[in-house]
């Protein structure tokens, strides 16, 4: 069964609304834990939006599941993140304007850049995965960058605006997933997933971590983080693939 990372960022989205101290996302990271959360995901981006290094820092002194930093391929950053050390980093796209992340990494466009990335976090023993597109020569040039997982985008699943697209779009995730485990890869899927369209996401056979945020901390403002928390990890348990 796939594990639930939960990411938080949205959290201090709030509190950096009026630059104040709440809500703290490391409180929000203990009671996501105790609504059985497996992964704390945050996403240091270079502009600050939300998440800062403060968070980061704290995060991986105090969460007692994994942190995983999502990031840009930048040098100010990966520094960043070989100082604080955390298991895992997931590598993204990243653009000043953009609202949220559009679409995934081009690691063949960019193949130099990333590699240098990627080679100072292996180093260092961090386990990198690539959040990229559900595309197999982007898969095979991740696989040839020696990282250990890729992140599959699943906004256009979740974004289809009917049920057919809906399907086509979930089928271009299983065909991806099932080549990149061929690669040896392992598989994480996320973006635009909901509390309405996780299910068949989650029923994936060899899926290993599912990234979820936003709809979980617009519930959680409603209902409570371990509630929301909760209740998602009871829909991924509900519509697992059996091994």
């Amino acid at each position: 069964m796939a594990i639930l990372g939960v990411n938080i960022d949205h959290v201090a989205t709030i509190r950096q609304a009026r630059r104040t101290i709440e809500p703290d996302p490391v409180w929000a990271a203990a009671l996501a834990e105790l609504g059985g959360a497996d992964l704390i995901t945050v996403h240091l981006r270079e502009d600050r939006r939300h998440i800062q290094d403060r968070d980061v820092k704290l995060l991986r002194d105090t969460v007692q599941v994994p942190l995983n930093l999502e990031m840009a391929a930048e040098k100010s950053i990966t520094d960043i993140a070989l100082a604080i050390g955390p298991p895992q980093c997931t590598l993204v796209p990243e653009k000043r304007e953009e609202v949220t992340t559009e679409g995934g990494l081009d690691v063949i466009g960019q193949r130099d850049k990333v590699r240098a990335c990627v080679d100072r976090l292996l180093a260092a023993g961090i386990q990198v995965s690539l959040f990229i597109d559900p595309d197999a020569d982007q898969i095979d040039a991740s696989h040839e960058l020696g990282v250990q997982a890729v992140e599959l985008h699943t906004g256009c699943y979740a974004d289809a605006p009917d049920a057919v697209t809906r399907d086509r779009e979930l089928q271009a995730l299983v065909s991806a997933g099932n080549h990149a485990m061929r690669q040896g890869l392992i598989l994480n899927v996320g973006h635009g997933l909901t509390y309405r369209n996780v299910g068949p996401i989650a029923a994936i056979r060899g899926l290993h971590e599912l990234n979820i945020g936003h709809t979980i901390i617009a519930r959680a403002v409603l209902v409570g983080m371990e509630r929301a928390v909760r209740e998602m990890k009871e829909l991924i348990v509900r519509h697992a693939s059996p091994v």
